[in-house]
């Protein structure tokens, strides 16, 4: 198949996909005598696993060690579950972070009482430094 089918299926912009080829997460396609990329199924396969570890917000380096890890079915996955492990404590951490960030925007909203953008609290309490 071609690129633009490739991207079709799988939801990927053709820019990204020729990154990736670069980058090394997909292997090189091969060509067809008119010289298109030809892709297969095991494209289609390798680039909805990257997007996919990419949405529950992996790094790329992280992505390129689970892809490696994929190609050892045989082996324990302890290396797989450590690496989900570390992202679900970032996750949770961010989710701390943001949950602390929406409490200090509902008080800034609710400590103005200001008509005037002269008067108003945001635009003093964002003047102040930390």
């Amino acid at each position: 198949m071609r690129i633009g089918e490739l991207a079709r299926i799988t939801g990927t912009k053709a820019e990204t996909i020729r990154y990736y080829e670069r980058e090394g997460i997909l292997t090189p396609a091969g060509r067809t005598d008119s010289n298109y990329r030809d892709y297969c199924d095991k494209d289609v396969a390798t680039l909805t696993f990257v997007r996919r570890a990419r949405s529950l917000g992996f790094s790329m380096a992280q992505v390129r060690e689970l892809l490696a890890l994929s190609d050892h079915a045989d082996k324990p996955c302890e290396s797989v579950d450590l690496l989900v492990r570390r992202q679900l404590a970032e996750v949770e951490s961010k989710i701390t972070d943001l949950a602390a960030l929406a409490r200090n925007l509902g008080e800034m909203l609710q400590s103005c009482e200001g008509e005037r953008i002269g008067e108003c609290r945001i635009v003093e309490s964002l003047s102040r430094r930390a």
